[in-house]
């Protein structure tokens, strides 16, 4: 029957392991619940990502309205293009509803 002596060849397994195990229980709670940190420790975004120069200096006056007046013109083009293809359907019904008018006070004065 085998000894509980390990075997040369797995000794250095075994102290392996021995090592991982005291590395592992030297400390049994997290670092962050045991350490403590001032306000001064924790890093804010700022000084981590730096900013862009361009958003530090602000807009020209003249670009909002530039950019309103662009937008203004666009829109107007936008809506004349919509009334342009309901044209043709807003005439076929006048005229339908015209002729059908028509016909009805035809019908009232004929004798």
């Amino acid at each position: 029957m085998d000894s509980l002596k390990p075997k040369p060849e797995t000794a250095h397994l075994l102290d392996d392991l021995q090592s991982i195990r005291d590395l592992l229980e030297e400390d049994l709670l997290p670092p962050l619940l045991t350490e403590t940190l001032s306000a001064d420790d924790i890093p804010l975004l700022s000084e981590i990502v730096p900013l862009d120069e361009e958003e530090d200096e602000p807009y020209p006056a003249a670009l909002p309205l530039r950019l309103k007046q662009s937008l203004h013109t666009e829109a107007q083009l936008i809506l004349q293009k919509v009334v342009d293809d309901f044209v043709p359907q807003i005439e076929a019904e006048l005229k339908r509803r015209l002729e059908a008018r028509l016909e009805r006070l035809l019908a009232l004065h004929k004798p």
